[in-house]
């Protein structure tokens, strides 16, 4: 049985430098990134056009996601897009001194999940946050177009789907080839033919059966690929049934997981470490797990018994725990212990600094625990991540 498909791509004829633009997830707290995108767009064709950066949204974003839809059945209209039928497309995304290379093709919705705790073939890696879904369902339930920026990783230690197609891919029919805007660095793409994209579905079922019971574990893009699952359920049209996303494996040399930490405003910091132990004293295994603390006049480290797989989850699970009686605590999710040391210099704050997850942890936390803890890692920063390119009809 296969689970990963070829799809009828569409790309842009012409202007994919000014067409693909990064996730619109990213550089959330910095509209002047997206003020440069629009100058350098400059009114061509974009995919700017047709996406909503969620530095924009509002309570009430109906006027612009009207806007969004019509400019995507616009772009179908006036031939903007040249249509691949049955195709698969190989990817190298070189930036910053590396390459990630993927595959981009169809999921089926049917087989994922992202609920806490699902069995299923495709998971979340870390908790869905639900009041995230609806202005991204608002936006893709009436839209005629969907473009990916999900990562779906897999775990293939011997490099059996993605790698092989790298040593042939001159052979095949070239996609696109072009510079990234603002140092995002540049891509390149190959369709694949029918025996490779036979290939790439047979090497899948091989890893399925080492696997047993998990394919692919979202590495990015989340909220997205849940967006495109409630869209289903509400509509079950047959094309909507499918994701467009690209996978990539876990063992890839440029995939670098990279640890986020928690620091604590307006908090007790004493009485938390406190509580927090005894909480784990009470709930966690006889395994040990050990985080770095630092507040305003000190620093410390405490090891605790375990109840989760990762430091991260016994340490956020315990943090939602204590905000339900502690309202007035808020929590920041930080990149970088230097970060984690200047905001932690005055009185009611608290940071964690603990040993990340290594790409091998991955498959078995979420095989152990269900989807992870919200904010559990990163891969890469905000302009490694993936551009829009790629589109394919959901209507």
């Amino acid at each position: 049985m296969k689970h990963f498909f070829p799809a009828d791509i569409l790309l842009p004829k012409k202007n994919l430098e000014e067409w693909a633009v990064v996730a619109c997830d990213q550089y959330t707290s910095e509209p002047e990134y997206w003020q440069d995108v629009e100058k350098i767009v400059d009114g061509k064709p974009s995919a700017l056009n047709i996406i909503l950066p969620e530095v924009y949204l509002k309570k009430d974003n109906t006027e612009k996601i009207n806007e969004i839809n019509a400019t995507m059945q616009k772009y179908i209209d006036d031939g903007v897009f040249e249509e691949h039928k049955d195709s698969m497309v190989f990817v190298e995304r070189e930036a910053h001194g590396t390459i990630r290379r993927g595959i981009v093709g169809l999921v089926d919705l049917e087989e994922y999940e992202y609920t806490k705790g699902a069995d299923s073939l495709i998971r979340a890696t870390e908790a869905t946050v639900i009041d995230r879904l609806p202005p991204r369902v608002q936006i893709r339930k009436n839209a005629p177009l969907e473009m990916p920026h999900i990562l779906l990783l897999i775990d293939d230690p011997g490099r059996t789907v993605v790698e092989p197609l790298k040593n042939r891919k001159y052979d095949y029919t070239p996609a696109y080839d072009f510079k990234l805007m603002k140092n995002g660095g540049r891509i390149k793409g190959w369709f694949l033919d029918k025996k490779n994209i036979e290939a790439v579905q047979d090497a899948l079922d091989g890893l399925l059966s080492g696997n047993h019971d998990l394919l692919f574990a979202v590495g990015d893009g989340n909220h997205s690929l849940a967006t495109a699952k409630e869209c289903y359920n509400l509509s079950k049209n047959p094309l909507a049934r499918y994701a467009l996303v690209e996978i990539v494996n876990i063992h890839d040399e440029s995939i670098q997981f990279e640890p986020i930490y928690r620091v604590l405003f307006n908090v007790d910091e004493w009485d938390f470490i406190k509580s927090f132990e005894e909480y784990t004293e009470e709930h966690g295994e006889h395994r040990f797990q050990r985080f770095n603390f630092l507040t305003a006049g000190a620093m410390g480290s405490l090891t605790v018994q375990a109840t989760a797989k990762l430091p991260i989850g016994t340490l956020q699970s315990f943090i939602d725990i204590y905000a339900e009686d502690h309202p007035e605590m808020t929590v920041d999710y930080i990149h970088g212990d230097k970060v984690v040391q200047s905001l932690c210099k005055e009185k009611g704050t608290l940071g964690f600094i603990y040993d990340g997850m290594s790409k091998s942890e991955l498959f078995p936390a979420i095989k152990a625990d269900g989807s992870l803890p919200r904010k559990t890692f990163s891969m890469g920063h905000a302009a490694d991540k993936r551009f829009y390119v790629e589109a394919r009809k959901i209507k």
